[in-house]
């Protein structure tokens, strides 16, 4: 199992411990701009959740026992990474003035989405 993903176009390798992360600590650096309200309380926290659980979810993908382990665990960073695009979704709803911002997570978020379903389909 590795820790890295080439795209064909570039032939350029990317980390993906790296860009999880850096996934993760984005979602929890927007987080902190938006105003506490009673709607954004309950919207925060989920994102939060989801987001910075797909780089979680992938550390242990690296470390995964076997080819199934592995498969399983991708999997679930492939859900988290789904759920991360809810929520993203609808905390651009809510914050109108934040979607330019919203659009680049998202963005992000379906880029990491596709990587996993790509190595997924691979490892079966």
């Amino acid at each position: 199992m590795t820790n890295q993903a080439q795209n064909p176009k570039s032939k350029k390798v990317y980390d993906l411990i790296e860009r999880t992360s850096v996934f993760g600590e984005g979602v929890v650096d927007f987080v902190k701009t938006l105003p506490r309200d009673e709607i954004n309380k309950t919207l925060i926290s989920q994102l939060v959740r989801s987001g910075t659980s797909v780089g979680a979810n992938y550390m242990e993908a690296d470390c995964a026992e076997s080819k199934k382990d592995f498969i399983h665990k991708m999997t679930i960073c492939k859900k988290e990474a789904k759920e991360t695009l809810h929520w993203i979704r609808i905390i651009a709803h809510a914050n109108q003035n934040r979607k330019d911002e919203c659009r680049d997570l998202y963005r992000e978020s379906h880029e990491l989405l596709l990587i996993f379903s790509a190595i997924i389909g691979k490892k079966k």
